[in-house]
């Protein structure tokens, strides 16, 4: 209740002042519905939004997945040695400075129309994150500990296996968070490029949709979806993170 509590009771409070600004004001209801509008909307087309959720889900899961593994394979790598950083790291900050909206019709000549393009853009936006918070974490390495395995002449990949990811743990969980977030707004800015070529549509088709039919209590609906999507992997990340973590690293175990 102490940590639920105060983000609950704020929600409340800011739809409660949304309901009455939006009704007291008499705002059209294309222009900013009320949230019980919303509310009824989004139920009548549940069946819509929760086939959007799932497919958006679906495409920004396996690019957050996808950019783990190459987000800490390329932060092992880049660590290996300065001068590789050097030379790759500012290419993988191009992927995070280059706005995914200018590149995304080169994805679909790339990959075609469908979730193809779809799971490149949420990769293409939540790698650098982790390759950001690997090569961070494997820099900081208590270098005693690094003498220490030296001592007793431990091989390069026992030292990365039992020193260098065990130690950087705390910073990859914390590249995976963000990237977990930025995955679910690549997939949703993705699909308003890629669109889908067959099966159900995304998130993002039903706001540029509901957008150009000036449905704006469904398109408020779709973007309370991919909020909770988001959300959700967030929580999926933060758990085994802390379940991992809980026993051993002073960030993650409980203060009481």
């Amino acid at each position: 209740m102490k940590q639920l509590g105060p983000p609950v009771v704020a929600a409340l409070i800011g739809l409660l002042l949304w309901e009455l600004l939006a009704r007291g004001l008499h705002v059209e209801p294309w222009l900013l519905p009320p949230p019980s509008t919303v509310a009824r909307a989004a139920f009548a087309a549940r069946a819509e939004l929760l086939g959007a959720t799932l497919t958006t889900g679906t495409t920004a899961f396996l690019g957050f997945s996808l950019s783990a593994v190459v987000g800490v394979s390329l932060g092992v790598v880049l660590s290996r040695s300065r001068l590789l950083e050097r030379g790759f790291y500012p290419y993988a900050l191009l992927l995070q400075t280059v706005p995914i909206v200018a590149i995304a019709p080169l994805l679909v000549l790339w990959f075609g129309i469908g979730p193809r393009a779809v799971t490149a853009s949420a990769f293409i936006v939540s790698v650098f994150p982790v390759v950001t918070g690997t090569l961070s974490g494997l820099r900081s390495v208590d270098p005693a500990l690094h003498d220490l395995f030296t001592l007793y002449g431990s091989s390069r990949t026992r030292r990365l296996l039992w020193l260098e990811l065990p130690s950087a743990a705390f910073s990859i969980a914390t590249g995976l968070r963000v990237a977990s977030g930025l995955a679910v707004i690549g997939a949703v800015v993705g699909e308003f490029v890629a669109g889908f070529a067959e099966g159900r549509p995304g998130l993002g088709i039903v706001v540029m949709s509901s957008y150009r039919q000036l449905r704006t209590d469904v398109l408020f609906g779709a973007v309370f979806c991919s909020t909770l999507l988001g959300l959700a992997l967030f929580s999926f990340v933060g758990v085994f993170s802390h379940l991992y973590l809980r026993k051993w690293h002073v960030a993650e175990k409980d203060p009481r």
